[in-house]
Order: C-alpha cells, then sequence, then structure tokens
C-alpha cells in the first residue's frame, strides 16, 4: 500500500474515532443538562426553586464543570450541570452544610443568606462575629448557621476573638458568659477553657440546646468536625444520645460546668461592661458575652381554641414511649414530617400542613413520608387547618371550607418559631434583613 495513502486512512480513522467519543461525550452532556432543566422546571412548579435559608450561589466565570460540588453534597439534587455550569436545583432543600463551598476547586461557589425577593433577618455581626454592641458576640442559629458543623466553627472562631481582644484589667464578674448550650455554646465553652478564660455557661434548658429537643433516635447528618481540646471528630451519621454522651464526656473531661434551667431575661451595658439577667433573679457583670442561642426561642402557636390543652405539646421527646394514640402532627418542615414518621410506629398518626405539597424538606425525609403513605401507616391532610382543640377530638378545615372533627389524644405543632427579636433590641442588637448577602466566600 501507498504510504500516503496509509497515513490517511490511520490519520482518518483517529479523527473518526475523535469524533464518534466527542459526539457520544458531548450528547452525554446535552442529555445530563435537559435532565437538570426538567428538574429545575419541576422544582420552580412545586416552589423549591426558592431558597429558604443559606445557600450556595455559583459565579458561572469560574466554573469549569468539575462537578465536585455536587459528589460533595450529600442532600440529592441540590446542584447540577447545565450547559457545562453547575447550577441550582431544588434550592429550598439545601440545609446549609457548605460541603460544596469547600469541595470547589476553583472557589467558584460562595455562600448567600436570603434572595433578592426574599429576605431573611439577621443579627447584625461583624467579620469576628461582634454585634454592634461592644463585647455582644453572636455564633450559631442565631446569626443565620444553624448545622451543627458550622455553628461549632463559629462557636470556636468567636471565642479566638474575644481572648484576643478581652483587657485583662476589666474588673467584672467573668471574661465571658455564654448564652445557650447547644453546638456553638459548647464549642465556644472548650474553646474559653482552651484560652484560660474565666466563663460562665448559662443555658435555658438543658446541655445540647435545640439539639436534646430532638427524638432520640434522629440521626444528625454532619461532616467531621474541629472540637476545641478534643481534636478532629469524624461524625456522619450520628444520632442524638451518640453526640450528647459525647458532650456530656468533654464536659467531664475538661471539668467545665453548666447552669441548666436558667433563661437570660436581658443584657446591659453597664460602665463599659455587661450585666446579664436571668429569670432567676441572678446576675452576672461579664466582659464579654456570646450568644449561641437558637433563631426558634419561642415557638410559634396557632392560637386557636384549646390550644392550652395539656395534651398540646410544641416538640417531641421521646416517641418510643408512645404508643396506640391517636395523634395529630401539624406542620410542613422537616421536624413536623420526621415526627410524625417516629410517632407512626405504633400510632395512628394524622399529619396536617396548610401548603399544597411538603416542598421545603429534606430528600430523605420525602421519600420516607412518600414510602410510609403508600404502606398506609400514617395519613397525610394538605391544604388543613386547625379550627379548635378539644379534651378528646381536634377539629380540622380542610380547602378551607369543610370541617372534619377527629378523635385525639395528643397533639404535636411544629410551625417553627419566632426570632427574639424583642430580646434583642432590648440589648441594643440591630436586626437586619439579607437580601441575598454573601456572608462565606473564598
Amino acid at each position: 500500500m501507498d504510504p500516503l495513502l496509509e497515513k490517511i486512512i490511520i490519520y482518518g480513522l483517529v479523527f473518526a474515532l475523535f469524533v464518534l467519543v466527542t459526539g457520544i461525550y458531548l450528547w452525554r452532556k446535552r442529555r445530563e443538562s435537559r435532565s437538570v432543566e426538567s428538574k429545575i422546571a419541576l422544582a420552580h412548579e412545586m416552589g423549591l426553586h426558592e431558597p429558604v435559608s443559606l445557600h450556595p450561589y455559583v459565579d458561572p466565570a469560574r466554573c469549569i464543570e468539575t462537578g465536585a460540588c455536587i459528589a460533595a453534597c450529600p442532600e440529592k439534587d441540590i446542584l447540577g450541570i447545565r450547559n457545562g455550569k453547575a447550577t441550582i436545583i431544588n434550592a429550598s432543600r439545601c440545609i446549609g452544610h457548605g460541603a460544596c463551598f469547600h469541595a470547589c476547586p476553583t472557589e467558584a461557589i460562595s455562600l448567600r443568606i436570603g434572595t433578592e425577593k426574599r429576605g431573611v433577618e439577621l443579627p447584625h455581626v461583624d467579620r469576628d462575629f461582634q454585634t454592634n454592641v461592644p463585647g455582644i458576640y453572636i455564633a450559631g442559629e442565631l446569626g443565620g448557621m444553624g448545622l451543627i458543623k458550622n455553628a461549632v466553627e463559629q462557636g470556636r472562631q468567636a471565642v479566638d476573638n474575644i481572648a484576643k481582644t478581652i483587657r485583662k484589667d476589666h474588673g467584672a464578674q467573668y471574661d465571658l458568659v455564654i448564652v445557650g448550650a447547644g453546638p456553638a455554646g459548647i464549642s465556644g465553652a472548650l474553646n474559653a477553657r482552651k484560652h484560660g478564660l474565666k466563663f460562665l455557661l448559662l443555658e435555658q434548658d438543658t446541655l445540647g440546646g435545640t439539639v436534646y429537643t430532638f427524638p432520640r433516635k434522629k440521626i444528625i447528618m454532619t461532616s467531621p468536625m474541629e472540637l476545641p481540646l478534643y481534636g478532629k471528630i469524624k461524625l456522619y451519621e450520628t444520632t442524638k444520645s451518640e453526640l450528647l454522651n459525647l458532650w456530656e464526656n468533654l464536659f467531664l473531661k475538661f471539668n467545665i460546668d453548666i447552669t441548666e434551667n436558667s433563661k437570660v431575661e436581658s443584657i446591659e451595658r453597664e460602665d463599659g461592661l455587661l450585666k446579664v439577667s436571668t429569670g432567676r433573679g441572678n446576675k452576672f457583670i461579664t466582659a464579654a458575652v456570646l450568644l449561641a442561642i437558637g433563631r426558634r426561642g419561642t415557638p410559634r402557636k396557632l392560637n386557636v381554641p384549646g390550644e392550652v390543652n395539656v395534651k398540646v405539646a410544641y416538640r417531641l421527646m421521646e416517641p418510643e414511649q408512645i404508643s396506640d394514640q391517636n395523634i395529630l402532627v401539624v406542620g410542613g418542615g422537616d421536624s413536623a414530617v420526621e415526627a410524625a414518621l417516629l410517632l407512626s410506629e405504633k400510632n395512628k398518626v394524622t399529619l396536617s400542613y396548610r401548603g399544597d405539597a411538603f416542598g421545603r424538606i429534606k430528600q430523605g425525609n420525602s421519600s420516607a413520608l412518600a414510602d410510609s403513605l403508600q404502606a398506609g401507616r400514617l395519613e397525610v391532610r394538605l391544604k388543613s387547618n386547625v379550627v379548635s382543640i378539644e379534651d378528646e377530638t381536634i377539629t380540622l378545615s380542610e380547602e378551607g371550607d369543610r370541617i372534619i372533627k377527629m378523635k385525639n389524644d395528643l397533639v404535636y405543632i411544629f410551625a417553627g418559631g419566632e426570632l427574639p427579636i424583642q430580646f434583642l433590641d432590648k440589648a441594643g442588637i440591630k436586626i437586619t434583613k439579607k437580601f441575598g448577602e454573601t456572608v462565606m466566600k473564598h
């Protein structure tokens, strides 16, 4: 064969193979892009495209389609690749852990709070976690960082900043008073011990804060985190009990005391220091305060007749001890769905939600709810509202006008909570509404 012809054939075959491989690659990418577009359209239809809390923002100019953000996210279909760039799909199901933010090799992702249309009320804090009131710092859920790993990191960083700036001759009873013994407060207390600060830890309930109110068997999805004095802890699927035991052991090991059942009523500046007053009448003078409380200190009530009935509760503690009861769970978020699923194992449960779909719950809860409904383990009444609560029954309105009366022994209400605006305002802390503001960037 002619050498020239042989080269032409070889190059032709290589080119054809290149075209084939490239064509298959582009076809697959177009197919994936169309799939993502369909998911985005469905998310818009179901009201899932609008974020409700901390969420990722992708800079398309820096995204190079590595897919690292998608692989790092423990949730499903929060991010996807469309037209060669990462994009948001189900933004309202994002739980704000920031794994995508840390995984992106080109730093194309930042974390934002709120959107241009939907604002989120947050206390004003600077980069050191200090509010507009000198000496008062905020970390954790109240500042917009609700997940355990994020709250732990903020608690540590805030105390690092306090330790750097606190005057040694301040003359107060304490260097630091930490309000709230949830993840941020616990991390702050451990770091305060590490820095040798004289501190006091106050909690209105008990160790763990909001985590303590979770059902015992609730799985807390998290990732490796760094705890002061202890080091890195690798947690992926950990129950409430396991996490509380870890914290209790750390407090015993490092001799950290907690004053439980002590709700802080006010914080006032006095002679350059801070006076912390509790509901028990105690007053503590300190150089600095770390507020590590939740955003939902006061459960939101339905304000319906009979809500003061003793059978009504706003948190579920030990579901495994409740059996053979007719139970109504009210709410459309993860807490309500998780409570209904747990209670349905031994009880007859009805889940009531005023909306027409559970659009803002995690994918795992959505799947579990669908399975439970298909198996007939619980009943769901959408577009329903509680009208009144009686001793042995409960009255609902459905579709606005149809009245239903049901046999009932217990009512659990998960209607969210209210930001402690009055408490913060009394302390002089400014509350601002964030509309798509970046809170974490590289």
